[in-house]
């Protein structure tokens, strides 16, 4: 199931040692508590409000990474 709010396309830029960082930045600027949150969200079957899309695209942009929007 495609989801355009999921952020895999973003993810799927990041190179294997920076994912164990960035879920932990994005979790905290979302203030989740446990892996079981951040994966829906990671795939698109939680839509992220306005300002947490915005915290989610400026933690990959730490990366140099603009385009994470979709599978």
């Amino acid at each position: 199931m495609a989801s355009k709010f999921s952020f895999k396309k973003g993810w799927n830029q990041l190179l294997n040692w920076q994912t164990k960082e960035v879920k932990a930045k994005i979790m905290a600027a979302l203030n989740l508590k446990f892996s079981t949150s951040f994966y829906p969200r990671l795939n698109g079957t939680i839509e992220p409000k306005l300002g947490e899309a915005k915290a989610i695209e400026a933690v990959f942009a730490e990366y140099g990474i603009t385009d994470i929007w979709g599978e």
